[in-house]
């Protein structure tokens, strides 16, 4: 290939009520830089675009006739996304704090990267998980 590959772009999450995602994710920080609606199947849908600096989370909702094969998923949507974080203990204290579904008792030690790395996971409104990892 000849093209670059600059950063993520977006990650794209469907979800079955976007007003509950939207609140969710602004308790994280993000911020919505665009709402649209989109054709599907001949009907309609949502979508709103949430921004925290550099990321790009797109919330989409199907329209209703779609929305029981994702609600039906129980797992969630995506296997993770995952959020660089300069102090994991400081990311953790706030968010079990705040009252978000922390999946781990403490950060969790893993030995990737040059010197490893901590992270720790919380779930969203559609049990999408959200990792939270601090490259040491």
């Amino acid at each position: 290939m000849n093209f670059k590959i600059n950063h993520l772009q977006h990650t794209g999450i469907p979800v079955t009520d976007l007003d509950t995602s939207e609140i969710f994710y602004k308790k994280l920080g993000f911020k919505n830089v665009m709402v649209s609606g989109f054709e599907h199947n001949g009907d309609k849908g949502s979508m709103a675009m949430m921004q925290q600096h550099e990321m790009i989370i797109e919330l989409y909702q199907m329209p209703p006739k779609e929305l029981k094969e994702i609600r039906s998923r129980s797992s969630g949507h995506i296997d993770h996304i995952a959020f660089d974080v300069s102090n994991i203990e400081e990311a953790f204290t706030e968010l079990k704090a705040a009252g978000f579904k922390v999946m781990e008792e403490a950060p969790v030690f893993l030995p990737f990267w040059k010197n490893g790395c901590r992270y720790f996971n919380i779930t969203g409104p559609d049990g999408e998980r959200l990792e939270f990892n601090q490259i040491l």
